[in-house]
């Protein structure tokens, strides 16, 4: 396929690993937009300047300052470490400097003012992609993401002229829904309250801002695409979903595979590759030790990195707990969320200190530790827009159980006697968001497992496949290749124009 080296891509998000992450958000941020540097293409990543991403760029250079209301912003410029991606900060300090999560306040409640800080960020990055700052750059496409963007490509739909735009979500579930008054208070149409923009049962969503108005949409995995449009998976969208379906496609997310190589992964007791798999057992017997477990070299461990929601499917993990320690297995579990699931979780793991390790919060070192010296990784999410543990896990030959939903069901084949032959079996998939369902297949994962050379199998397919953003940043510029199809009429000064 030829690639437009001329493409402006400005890369909307409201965070970004490594300046800052709270999920796989931040993850596909800090990646995607790398993977089109390497197209040749010309990409700005813009984000708020929160104190912590501020503090991670380092030197930043001032590109433009200007009022937003009573508001001044500073517009500046960075550039990630060891990479040439620039980074454009929205530096609001009322707005965006302060410490911990982005979304949420020290009691793990959504900040009073979300509404007022991300419509703010949106007009931002509406005068940005409208060359109205005084840059002499301006996009073709405006990639946004999540709710946090979603005012994005409804504001630019008020140009005659503009760049074309891309809706991406990360998770439908998060909707960015604020109380009916902050339409008239943040200064958007009134002809937008109606159920046909940007009313939602009663509540202003800034989700359907991206989903109504986008040029084009899409998610991260085509089989959540598909589920989406369900009233299952929709939460209360799917019928506006199918409506736009003919615009609506999936792209399975990559993984960076610098960073996530066991081969040279810099956090590892030990490296290992797919012709050497010995430096996994040391790793294994390092985790262990972490994490205050006895030392069992044939033990089978399971990990798991999650948030504590019961999206993930926690609360099955905890009902499955009680039978589970009963197996010769040992379990190590790492994230934060619930406060129920964490003050249980952590219960459980002083009532079996030999069976079950928790640790409650983030931890990067441990977390590829545990990818690591991990013998199976568990998953049983009862919906999974992508999913990129997995995807860690294969390429660490760690063998993946999880359900059929999503990403997952993209990038786990389950294992039986035809899937073995056929060499396409890399983990297994549990059947229903049960407990018993979750406890059946962790007991079939033990018996091949006992297996060597069959848990050989299953670690080399999983190794072997490639999970890179290459392939998926391909597809992300043939979708803005169809958008611009969509919208003829790019922003002035833009290279389309």
């Amino acid at each position: 396929m030829p690639v437009d080296t001329a493409l402006r891509i400005l890369f909307v998000s409201s965070e970004a690993y490594p300046l800052i992450k709270t999920g796989g958000l931040g993850d596909v941020a800090g990646s995607l937009p790398r993977a089109l540097l390497d197209l040749q293409l010309d990409v700005r990543l813009i984000m708020p300047a929160y104190a912590t991403a501020l503090g991670q760029l380092g030197e930043t250079k001032i590109l433009a300052q200007f009022s937003e209301g009573a508001d001044t912003i500073t517009l500046r410029e960075g550039q990630l470490p060891d990479n040439p991606l620039k980074v454009w900060l929205v530096d609001a300090p009322g707005y965006f400097d302060r410490p911990g999560n982005p979304y949420l306040d020290s009691n793990g409640q959504p900040w009073v003012d979300n509404a007022e800080r991300f419509a703010l960020f949106s007009r931002i990055v509406t005068r940005l992609a409208l060359n109205q700052a005084g840059l002499n750059w301006a996009p073709d496409i405006v990639h946004c993401n999540d709710w946090q963007t979603g005012l994005v490509p409804a504001l630019l739909a008020l140009s005659a002229q503009r760049p074309a735009t891309i809706f991406t979500l990360h998770n439908l579930a998060y909707q960015g829904l604020f109380p009916a008054h902050y339409l008239q208070q943040l200064g958007l149409p009134a002809s937008w309250w109606s159920h046909h923009v940007l009313e939602f049962h009663g509540q202003l969503s800034f989700i359907k801002g991206g989903l109504v108005f986008a040029d084009r949409i899409n998610t991260v995995s085509p089989r959540y695409a598909l589920e989406i449009q369900t009233a299952e998976f929709g939460n209360g969208l799917d019928g506006l979903l199918r409506h736009r379906s003919a615009v609506l496609n999936g792209i399975l997310n990559g993984i960076d595979t610098e960073e996530w190589n066991p081969a040279t992964d810099p956090l590892l007791e030990k490296h290992y590759s797919i012709n050497d798999l010995s430096g996994k057992q040391v790793n294994k017997q390092t985790l262990q030790t972490m994490l205050g477990l006895p030392q069992k070299p044939d033990a089978p461990l399971i990990g798991l990195i999650s948030r504590l929601v019961t999206q993930k499917g926690i609360d099955i993990i905890l009902d499955a707990i009680p039978n589970l320690v009963k197996l010769p297995l040992q379990l190590v579990l790492l994230g934060s969320g619930d406060r129920v699931f964490e003050t249980r979780l952590a219960a459980l793991a002083k009532q079996y200190p030999n069976k079950l390790a928790v640790r409650i919060g983030y931890d990067e070192t441990l977390a590829h530790c545990i990818e690591a010296g991990a013998d199976m990784y568990l998953m049983p999410s009862r919906f999974e827009p992508c999913g990129l543990n997995q995807m860690y896990s294969l390429r660490y030959g760690t063998v993946p159980i999880v359900r059929d939903v999503g990403g997952l069901a993209d990038t786990v084949t389950d294992t039986s006697a035809k899937t073995l032959i056929k060499g396409t079996a890399n983990g297994f998939i549990i059947g229903t968001d049960a407990s018993l369902a979750l406890l059946k297949t962790v007991k079939r994962a033990l018996r091949r497992y006992r297996d060597k050379t069959q848990w050989r199998q299953l670690q080399t397919t999983g190794m072997q496949q490639d999970f890179s953003w290459q392939s998926s940043a391909r597809e992300y510029l043939t979708l803005y290749q169809r958008a611009q199809q969509t919208n003829p009429k790019p922003a002035p000064g833009s290279n389309a124009e």
